[in-house]
């Protein structure tokens, strides 16, 4: 399955995972099935590819297509494909375990679950470059929220380098408006900070010291721990040690609650590793904690709070209502995200917010029902923005309409 067959034709590494969520009600061997084939991708340093390309479509269609990356094929399926070299957040624990639960199969479990630790594996011994037991990205596409707000900071001190855009063409803004894309100037860094981590080899020694973005994000240290949490109970069905992953999302959490918390605003923020600081924007991003069981009571109070005040409101957009540059289009500087919202579902009934989890829950199918399976929604009227018949979107529609957030499961 791919995102979008128009924007992204390829095969996206989290999309998968929330795509796999979905099928898991209609057609769980599928969602095996597109799990499988995005491991069987995987690097033999445990790094899942952000994107795997399909051979089937050319280079000129989708850029920056595997020529760009320069990462030599791996064979899949009796076929040779190529992929990226950086990752998204680890959703993919979430959804094995998801599919499993609504249709058993221990099996496919046992398969995945090598691929599935060495993931977490690469994340926490290879991209720690912080020390502080948290994962660093290194390019804002990592995160899967391109161009938050929460990376403004230190996208700042990356030059914006004009003759990227002279050698390279954009194709995103000819199948989508451009003022619903991130700027030219971000795009710029967006390519000027993967030729550098390519042009490195990839490595991630020294990341601090050698590449020009590294930060902490809390939604992906967030889902990297909820993945460690699920890891723990899938060990239970395959027959593996699940204390060791119990371990780590303790130590994931109580890293989260350490360094990225900021009483003050009430939320976690992300953290620039090369100056320590935190960013002072109030994205999405910091709420998405709330989905950790073990996050302290009164963090996710404030959680619940923040998203419920003036600054947010369900559903959930993905930046600060408040904010100056608050942009009810611009990918996710404002607009509303199906995905996001379905993780702060889970996570208010977590915590026992049932009364609140139901409400979003109605928000987001009211939201589809109006408008369609968008990409993305404007947050003020709710019309569908971004591309068309969206899969994830699709998917966790069919989750929703389900009806099984953790405590009724």
């Amino acid at each position: 399955m791919v995102p979008s067959r128009t924007l992204y034709p390829h095969q996206w590494s989290w999309d998968a995972a929330f795509i796999g969520i979905g099928l898991a009600h209609v057609a769980p061997e599928r969602g095996w099935h597109d799990l499988a084939s995005l491991f069987a991708a995987q690097w033999p340093d445990g790094r899942v590819p952000h994107i795997v390309f399909d051979p089937g479509v050319a280079e000129k269609d989708y850029f920056p297509g595997p020529a760009f990356w320069e990462v030599p094929p791996v064979r899949q399926d009796g076929r040779s494909v190529r992929t990226t070299g950086i990752v998204q957040p680890p959703v993919h624990a979430l959804a094995a375990l998801h599919l499993h639960r609504v249709s058993p199969a221990a099996d496919r479990l046992r398969e995945l679950y090598p691929a599935l630790v060495a993931q977490q594996e690469y994340l926490l011994k290879h991209r720690d470059a912080g020390g502080l037991g948290l994962v660093s990205i290194v390019h804002p596409w990592e995160s899967g929220l391109d161009n938050s707000p929460s990376w403004d900071a230190a996208l700042a001190r990356v030059p914006a380098d004009p003759e990227v855009l002279a050698r390279y063409e954009r194709r995103d803004t000819s199948k989508a408006v451009a003022s619903h894309r991130p700027t030219n100037a971000d795009y710029a860094r967006y390519i000027g900070l993967a030729e550098s981590y390519r042009d490195a080899g990839y490595r991630d020694f020294d990341l601090a010291e050698t590449h020009p973005f590294v930060v902490e994000c809390p939604a992906f240290n967030a889902l990297t721990a909820a993945a460690e949490a699920a890891l723990a109970e899938i060990a239970t069905v395959v027959g593996a040690d699940p204390a060791p992953h119990l371990e780590r999302a303790a130590a994931i959490t109580e890293a989260l609650v350490g360094h990225l918390y900021d009483r003050e605003t009430g939320q976690f923020h992300t953290r620039d590793v090369r100056t320590g600081e935190l960013s002072k924007a109030r994205c999405v991003n910091g709420l998405v904690p709330l989905i950790l069981a073990g996050l302290p009571g009164e963090v996710a109070e404030s959680l619940v709070a923040v998203a419920e005040s003036a600054r947010f409101g369900l559903p959930v957009p993905s930046y600060d209502r408040t904010a100056a540059d608050f942009d009810t289009l611009r990918y996710w500087r404002g607009p509303v995200w199906i995905n996001i919202n379905w993780l702060l579902w889970r996570g208010l009934a977590t915590h026992g917010y049932a009364d609140r989890a139901d409400r979003l829950r109605t928000a987001m199918l009211d939201l589809v029902e109006r408008s369609g399976c968008f990409e993305y929604f404007q947050p003020d009227t709710g019309e569908g923005i971004g591309t068309p018949d969206f899969s994830w979107t699709a998917a966790l529609v069919l989750d929703l309409l389900a009806e099984t957030p953790p405590e009724r499961e």
